[in-house]
C-alpha cells in the first residue's frame, strides 16, 4: 500500500509516452499508469492495437478521452520523431517521462541468420530508441527536468546464445544511457532510468527476428512459466517513481546469473555454457527456450 501511494504521488498528473504499448510490458505499464491517474501518450505501430488499449484506459480508470493521445510511430522511421515529439507536446504542453519500451527480441543461431537481421535490430532497437529520446531530451532539457526510462533486458547485462543480435542492441543501450546519464551531470532533476526485465510472459516472443527477416517464429513454446507481466510492470513503476538507475527485474536463475555476471564472470560463462545447451536444444525441439530453468509457475 506505502509503494502504491509512493507510485501514485510520482505519477498522477504527470504525461507519460509509452513506446510499444499496444502488447506485451507496454500495454500493461498504460493500464497500471491509467489507473495511477498518469496523463498518457501511447505508441506503436498498429493504431488498432492503440485504440483498443485505450478503451480499456478509459474503462478501468477516471481518465477522460482527452487524456490519452494515442499516436501511431514507427521507430526505424526516424525522420517523423520530431513531429511525434511535436505532436505530444501539442496535446498536452510537456512530456515529463518517456518510457522507451518499443523493440523486438530475436530467437536465431548466428550460423543461419543473415546479416539483414541484425542490420534490423539495430534500427530498431538501437538507433530508434536514441532518436526519439533525442528530440524528447531537448524538451527535458529546457524544462530542466523529466525522466527517460528505457526497458533494456536482462541480456543487455549478460549473453545468451539464439540472441546474439537482441542481446547486441541491449547492450548498445546500456552503454549509450549510462553514458549520457555522466553527460546531464548540469541537469540533477533529469533521471536516465534504465529497466533489465528477465523473461517474461509477453507476445514480445511471438514477433520476434528470426533467421531471416521474412520468417516468423513457427512455435512460441509455453510461457506461463516466466515472470507475470503484471508483476514485471509494476517494478518498473516502482523503479521510476524512486529514480532507481537499474532494475534488474526478474526471476532465479536469471537474477543470480546477472550478479554472477558482474562479481564472478567466470563461473557466469561456465553456468551460461551449460545452460545455453539446454536452451538450443529446447529451441530445435520447438520448446521455449526458457522453459526449462525458468520457476515453473504455481
Amino acid at each position: 500500500a506505502v509503494l502504491i501511494l509512493l507510485i501514485e504521488h510520482e505519477l498522477r498528473g504527470k504525461v507519460v509516452w509509452v513506446t510499444g504499448a499496444s502488447s506485451g510490458i507496454g500495454e500493461e505499464l498504460t493500464y497500471q499508469l491509467a489507473k495511477l491517474g498518469a496523463l498518457l501518450a501511447i505508441s506503436a505501430r498498429r493504431e488498432d492495437e492503440l485504440q483498443r488499449v485505450k478503451k480499456k484506459c478509459l474503462q478501468i480508470s477516471s481518465l477522460t478521452e482527452n487524456d490519452i493521445l494515442v499516436l501511431r510511430l514507427d521507430l526505424t522511421d526516424r525522420s517523423s520523431h520530431e513531429a511525434a515529439t511535436n505532436s505530444v507536446l501539442k496535446h498536452f504542453g510537456k512530456i515529463d517521462v518517456l518510457v522507451n519500451n518499443g523493440g523486438r527480441s530475436q530467437r536465431s543461431l548466428f550460423v543461419d541468420t543473415n546479416l539483414d537481421v541484425y542490420n534490423a535490430i539495430i534500427e530498431l532497437n538501437y538507433l530508434g530508441t536514441i532518436s526519439l529520446t533525442k528530440y524528447v531530451l531537448n524538451h527535458m532539457i529546457q524544462r530542466k527536468k523529466g525522466k527517460i526510462v528505457t526497458v533494456s533486458s536482462v541480456m543487455g547485462i549478460m549473453g545468451a546464445p539464439l540472441a546474439t543480435g537482441y542481446c547486441a542492441s541491449k547492450h548498445a543501450l546500456q552503454g549509450f544511457f549510462n553514458s549520457l546519464r555522466t553527460e546531464l551531470t548540469d541537469y540533477p532533476e533529469i533521471s536516465i532510468i534504465q529497466i533489465c526485465p528477465g523473461p517474461v510472459q509477453s507476445q514480445i516472443i511471438q514477433n520476434v527476428f528470426t533467421e531471416n527477416l521474412a520468417k516468423s517464429l513457427e512455435n512460441s513454446g509455453d510461457q506461463s512459466h516466466k515472470m507475470p507481466t503484471d508483476r514485471c510492470a509494476r517494478l518498473t513503476l516502482v523503479s521510476v517513481a524512486n529514480d532507481v538507475k537499474e532494475a534488474w527485474i526478474s526471476d532465479h536463475p536469471y537474477l543470480a546469473v546477472c550478479y554472477l555476471w558482474q562479481y564472478a564472470p567466470t563461473w557466469a560463462w561456465w553456468l551460461m555454457n551449460r545452460m545455453g545447451k539446454r536452451r538450443i536444444q529446447n529451441f530445435k525441439s520447438g520448446i521455449d527456450a526458457d522453459a526449462s530453468y525458468s520457476r515453473k509457475k504455481k
